[in-house]
């Protein structure tokens, strides 16, 4: 393996040991090179609060940025106290400059005399939007086209049901919004969580796809016959097309046929751009400054998708900044192991059982000896027996033998049988831990050059500033709060 073991400390936070390289966060956020950070991985492994902890770090620590997310679930909204995010970055207050620490650029610069923009003690800013593709593409035909040509594509169904809805639209929506961004010059950080899909690949495919379909074979024989103009462009339609639009127009109608052809003739002068703009921002993915950090879970499917994914950007020559494992476990007791902890429950049941026996005379107090009177666990001394009087006495009023005293269950378990789950509970964890690092040295034996960053499991959902703040703390690598 190329990673050494990592041990939970007492916090529960888990440690990076050996040479597995740690993503240094504050160093990333701080450079003022940094321009862009694309957070990238499968769903639902945190990336859109991963976002939002660093955009809050960041303009903490001096830097003017905006996070833009991409996730329908809203939650960014919630955590940094705005009541919407829309297509427009709004600001986010409650921030103050210097509580992320004081290792950033600008106080390397005060050292050295020389004045710096980053770094703890400047003034950041942070603002938040969520991606509305209907309304970014909307923005895209107000910007390329004449007002009246505008009106008439917005108005279109055709455009209507593919700026709401069609596949790669949303990835490629996102780029363009990238784009203008970054054409603003407005922040000097973009902090990027990309869509929530299947494949984390869909975010750099989806944009060439859609690009593609845009610029394509297809549009360009549908936008023929408008160039032909009146019954010749039909004719042309027909002669060409006569199988495909006969199929077409017994599932969805003329209807359909003729909203794509309005929608092409309208778009004409607007399909080459679509593609340009898709290869300039493909192209500033591959610039130095950006960043791309795969986040994952500790999760066989969730890593093995940051796998393909850091395969890919390496393919594209994307600058990877490294690794963010969220929901890590760990724990404060590890030196007890799951075997010694499922040993210790097992004896401690063992002579709980055996009180219990004990405490209801199925077995007595002579080690197995046979009962001096004669009888039979369970049934009732002759009525000769000296304890006779005190036994009938005892029955008649419903009471069990006071003899040896029962245990009563009537209040909950006993501290045993706490105790004893308890040690369950810590063997379960104990064996979550060591799933999860068989996992991650799977990933890192193959990959062993990607620095990683972790964040512990929380017991709760991030739902405040305070929360993003504290998954900042853990991105840079410090302790989770006991």
């Amino acid at each position: 393996m190329s990673g050494e073991r990592q041990r939970p400390d007492s916090t529960g936070h888990s440690v990076l040991d050996g040479p597995v390289p740690r993503l240094d966060t504050d160093a990333l956020l701080d450079d003022p090179g940094t321009r862009i950070i694309v957070c990238c991985g499968s769903g639902g492994v945190g990336k859109t609060t991963t976002a939002a902890a660093l955009g809050v770090r960041a303009a903490e620590r001096g830097r003017r940025v905006v996070v833009l997310t991409i996730d329908p679930a809203r939650r960014l909204a919630q955590s940094m106290g705005i009541a919407s995010l829309d297509n427009i970055p709004r600001r986010v207050e409650g921030l103050s400059a210097g509580d992320a620490g004081g290792t950033g650029a600008a106080d390397e610069a005060g050292e050295s005399g020389e004045t710096g923009e980053t770094g703890a003690g400047a003034s950041g800013e942070l603002h938040a939007m969520m991606l509305d593709m209907k309304r970014t593409f909307d923005e895209i035909v107000e910007a390329h086209a004449d007002p009246e040509r505008a009106r008439a594509i917005l108005a279109n169904p055709f455009y209507q049901s593919l700026s709401a809805g069609f596949a790669g639209t949303q990835e490629y929506m996102a780029m363009e919004k990238l784009g203008q961004l970054r054409a603003r010059d407005e922040w000097d950080l973009i902090i990027v969580d990309t869509p929530p899909s299947r494949s984390a690949l869909d975010f750099l495919d989806a944009p060439k796809r859609l690009g593609s379909f845009l610029d394509g074979k297809f549009i360009r024989v549908l936008m023929a016959p408008a160039k032909v103009g009146g019954r010749a462009g039909m004719k042309f339609l027909n002669a060409g097309m006569s199988v495909m639009t006969g199929t077409l127009s017994k599932l969805v109608g003329g209807q359909l046929l003729r909203d794509v052809q309005t929608f092409v003739a309208a778009m004409d002068t607007m399909f080459g751009g679509f593609r340009t703009r898709a290869d300039a921002t493909y192209r500033l993915l591959q610039a130095p400054g950006t960043a791309f950090l795969v986040v994952a879970a500790p999760e066989q499917d969730a890593l093995r998708e940051a796998a393909y994914f850091v395969e890919r950007l390496a393919a594209e020559k994307m600058p990877l900044a490294g690794l963010v494992l969220n929901r890590v476990h760990g724990s404060g007791a590890d030196r007890i192991s799951a075997e010694r902890a499922l040993a210790a429950a097992e004896q401690l049941e063992a002579e709980n059982e055996s009180e219990n026996l004990e405490n209801g005379r199925i077995a007595d107090a002579a080690g197995g000896q046979a009962d001096p009177t004669g009888t039979v666990p369970g049934d009732a001394p002759p009525a000769d027996s000296p304890a006779a009087p005190d036994t009938a006495e005892d029955g008649a009023s419903g009471e069990p033998p006071t003899a040896r005293p029962a245990a009563d269950h009537g209040d909950g378990p006993t501290a045993d049988q706490l105790a004893a789950r308890l040690l369950r509970l810590h063997a379960e964890r104990m064996r979550t831990l060591a799933r999860e690092q068989r996992t991650r040295e799977r990933f890192t034996a193959v990959h062993p050059d990607v620095p990683v960053t972790e964040v512990a499991a929380l017991p709760g959902d991030v739902h405040d500033l305070a929360g993003l703040r504290a998954i900042g703390e853990q991105l840079a690598g410090q302790p989770a709060a006991a």
